[in-house]
C-alpha cells in the first residue's frame, strides 16, 4: 500500500525470516559465532535463550543457512508443547524426514527410528541438528530428560547430532534444575535487547534490505522508536510498520517523533488489558 510512496521494493518491517533483514547486532553475532562452533566441532547441545520478540527463531534460521553442507540433517521444531511420547514421535518423523503415521508411535518405536537414522547419517559422514523453539514451555523435568536422552546417541566416538534448547528466560532456570542436561551445554547463548545505536541501525538495515533510504526517519524518531520498544525488534517492526502507514497516509515526506508518539499511543490503547 505505502511502498512507491516511501520508493521501497517491499515493506521492511515485516515479521519474516528472509536472510536478507536478518541484523548482526553484537549479542545476535555473538550468539551465532557461538553455534556455529557447536554445530561444526559436533559438540552435544546448546542453548540460546532471550525475551519474546528478540530474534531467537530468525538467528536459528540464518545459522542454518550458513552451516556446511554435511550438517544434515538441519529440523527447527517450532511448537514442543505436546506430552512426552508424542513429542519424541514427532521429532523421529521430522529427523526421518517422514509423514506422521496415523497410528501413534510408542517411546520404544521412535528411539529406534532415531536410532537407526542417526547411525546411518553418522556413517555418511552427516551431523544432524535439532533446534527445539519455545523450549520454555518443555519445564516438566520428565520432558527435560527426555530430550537430554536424545544426546545419547554416539557414533564414531562422538554425538550424532547437535541438540539446540531455544526459549525465553525460563528455560535459564529449568536447565539449572537438571543438572544432568546442564552438564551437557557446550554453550550458553544469551540475546539481548539493541541499544539506542544499534536500533537505529537497525531500522536503517530493514529499510536498505527493502530498496529504500535511511532518511525515511528522523533522528528523533528513532530515539523515540527505541524508547518506546526497549529495543526489542519485534515491537521496532510494529511501530515502524504503522507509522510508514500512517505517513503515507499524510503525504509526509519524513516521519518524526509526532508519528512515533501518535502511533504508540494508540497501540497502548488498543492493547489487551
Amino acid at each position: 500500500m505505502y511502498e512507491s510512496h516511501w520508493n521501497l521494493d517491499r515493506k521492511p518491517f515485516e515479521n519474516s525470516h528472509e536472510a536478507a533483514f536478518y541484523y548482526p547486532s553484537e549479542s545476535h553475532q555473538s550468539a551465532m559465532l557461538k553455534l556455529r562452533y557447536v554445530i561444526e566441532n559436533r559438540r552435544g547441545a546448546a542453548l540460546l535463550s532471550g525475551p519474546a520478540g528478540v530474534g531467537k527463531s530468525m538467528l536459528i534460521r540464518s545459522l542454518f543457512a550458513v552451516l556446511p553442507e554435511n550438517v544434515q540433517p538441519r529440523t527447527h521444531i517450532v511448537f514442543p508443547r505436546m506430552p512426552g511420547e508424542q513429542l519424541l514421535a514427532y521429532i523421529a518423523d521430522e529427523l526421518a524426514g517422514r509423514q506422521p503415521s496415523s497410528q501413534a508411535a510408542s517411546s520404544q518405536q521412535s528411539v529406534h527410528v532415531i536410532q537407526s537414522m542417526l547411525k546411518d547419517n553418522t556413517a555418511a559422514n552427516q551431523h544432524a541438528v535439532l533446534a527445539i523453539d519455545e523450549s520454555q514451555v518443555l519445564l516438566e523435568p520428565d520432558t527435560l530428560e527426555m530430550v537430554r536422552l536424545l544426546l545419547n546417541f554416539e557414533f564414531q566416538e562422538g554425538p550424532a547430532m547437535t541438540l539446540l534448547l531455544i526459549g525465553q528466560g525460563a528455560i535459564l532456570p529449568a536447565v539449572e534444575r537438571t543438572p544432568s542436561l546442564e552438564e551437557r551445554l557446550a554453550v550458553k547463548c544469551i540475546l539481548r535487547a539493541f541499544t539506542i545505536e544499534e536500533t537505529a541501525s537497525y531500522i536503517g538495515h530493514r529499510l536498505q534490505a527493502a530498496g529504500g533510504a535511511h532518511s525515511i526517519f528522523s533522528n528523533e524518531a528513532m530515539d523515540a522508536i527505541h524508547q518506546h520498544s526497549g529495543g526489542i525488534p519485534r515491537r521496532i517492526n510494529r511501530l515502524c510498520e504503522l507509522a510508514l502507514l500512517v505517513g503515507y497516509a499524510e503525504q509526509r515526506d519524513v516521519i518524526d517523533v509526532d508519528q512515533i508518539e501518535g502511533v504508540s499511543e494508540e497501540l497502548i490503547r488498543v492493547a489487551p488489558e
